[in-house]
């Protein structure tokens, strides 16, 4: 006996009876999970909400400003805003950062100096990011502005059993005093390792710091932003960045990124994103203010909604007999889903699957191609109110064994499932 939407799925989605019985065995096994994180939605939602009351927001903030933006109050207030909500003593978000890749080189480009070092300590970064540092820059590809350009070097520490290892990070301290910045990427990026929680960079820091105690921790925030109920500042971090198209965005913001953390560090990075001297009291904000202030209001919502989809995923895909990398029952701290099919047609058919499941571009047919700031071809499903918005419901895959998709995104979790269950349909 199917319920009225089962019949639904399966008369207009052509959704498979096996597909269905996945269906309901994954649901029996995760709606138990979905209550703690349900709990740490509701308190992020008071968290938002006390901040937006503290800064008395009305809707005289929700500006629209041209040329220069001098003395833009929503844009100025929405710092203010951030700045509680991360418990950052300054933050900067703006419209004019055009990915989570650019916040987060403006920060490694406004703080680093040559000479320094930057200390990656959770492995090899994300793939976007490599060209940013210099990572495998040959003499072919010229001067290209990147870190290694400006006479920063690089370094990393891979992990140890899906764990930092503080100790070889400690002792690389020791013998390079160039080492200015640690980065921390919280989220997994294109590997199949753990995304790191907020107590393990909290333990990583604290016992960093006890020897080290000036070395500016920089963590990149981007997927993790409200799915545990503190941020990385409040584990000791001195600076994070992010996507307003991810997380933080609400899945209603247009554009933008931003970055919080120190005030000293937040200005050296408003000083890249604009020039020396003006930084953040300039730019105008186009008239996108209240979709920055609902987007960041829906955000904890939001955010649950995909945290809720990538459960599911999890379990549903784990029961048809794929890798997934968490597992269901793993605590979560990013919204990013591993699936690995070590079959580049069921990667490939999977990912078109999600395309199909859209609400926008539902027609069109993904295909990998050579993607700027990736090295292997990558195949992306991304069918979107918001380009490349990756908090809806999104896949993407480097054409590269062992054949991994990574899954994120879900404004609704309705919407998440339907799209899962059309993608599984098409390799059962």
């Amino acid at each position: 006996m199917y319920t009225r939407s089962q019949e639904y799925l399966m008369n207009e989605y052509k959704i498979s009876a096996s597909a269905l019985e996945l269906h309901d065995r994954a649901m029996e096994a995760v709606e138990p999970l979905f209550k703690e994180y349900e709990d740490i939605r509701e308190y992020n939602q008071f968290k938002v909400l006390k901040a937006f009351q503290e800064e008395r927001i009305s809707d005289y903030h929700f500006t629209n400003t041209t040329g220069y933006g001098y003395g833009d109050v929503g844009r100025d207030t929405l710092d203010l805003v951030y700045a509680r909500v991360f418990k950052a003593e300054k933050a900067l978000v703006r419209p004019h950062f055009v990915s989570g890749t650019h916040a987060i080189s403006s920060v490694l480009y406004g703080i680093l100096r040559p000479g320094d070092t930057l200390l990656a300590i959770t492995g090899r970064p994300y793939d976007t990011i490599l060209g940013v540092i210099g990572i495998d820059q040959t003499e072919e590809d010229g001067n290209i502005g990147s870190l290694k350009d400006f006479g920063i070097s690089y370094e990393e520490i891979p992990l140890k059993d899906n764990t930092i290892q503080t100790d070889e990070v400690l002792k690389t301290l020791r013998a390079n005093l160039s080492v200015r910045m640690l980065h921390v990427q919280r989220s997994k990026g294109y590997t199949s390792r753990n995304s790191f929680t907020i107590a393990e960079i909290e333990k990583a820091i604290s016992t960093i710091r006890k020897e080290f105690p000036e070395v500016i921790v920089f963590v990149d925030n981007c997927y993790g932003e409200f799915i545990e109920e503190r941020e990385p500042i409040e584990a000791g971090a001195d600076i994070v960045a992010g996507s307003l198209i991810k997380n933080a965005g609400g899945g209603i913001s247009p554009t933008g990124g931003y970055i919080a953390g120190r005030s000293d560090l937040v200005d050296l990075s408003s000083y890249r994103l604009t020039v020396p001297g003006l930084g953040g009291e300039t730019g105008s904000t186009f008239g996108v203010m209240r979709s920055f202030y609902q987007g960041l209001f829906m955000a904890p919502q939001v955010s649950v909604e995909a945290l809720k989809t990538a459960i599911y995923a999890a379990k549903i895909m784990e029961l048809a007999g794929f890798e997934v990398h968490p597992r269901a029952e793993v605590k979560r701290t990013d919204i990013v889903q591993a699936i690995t099919f070590r079959d580049k047609d069921k990667l490939i058919d999977f990912v078109k699957g999600i395309q199909y499941g859209a609400p926008v571009d539902s027609n069109a047919t993904c295909e990998p191609w050579d993607m700027p700031g990736y090295k292997d071809q990558v195949i992306m499903a991304a069918g979107a109110f918001i380009q490349g918005a990756s908090i809806e419901l999104s896949c993407d895959a480097p054409i590269r064994e062992p054949y991994t998709a990574y899954l994120q995104g879900g404004l609704s979790f309705d919407h998440g499932k339907i799209g899962i269950l059309i993608a599984i349909s098409r390799i059962l």
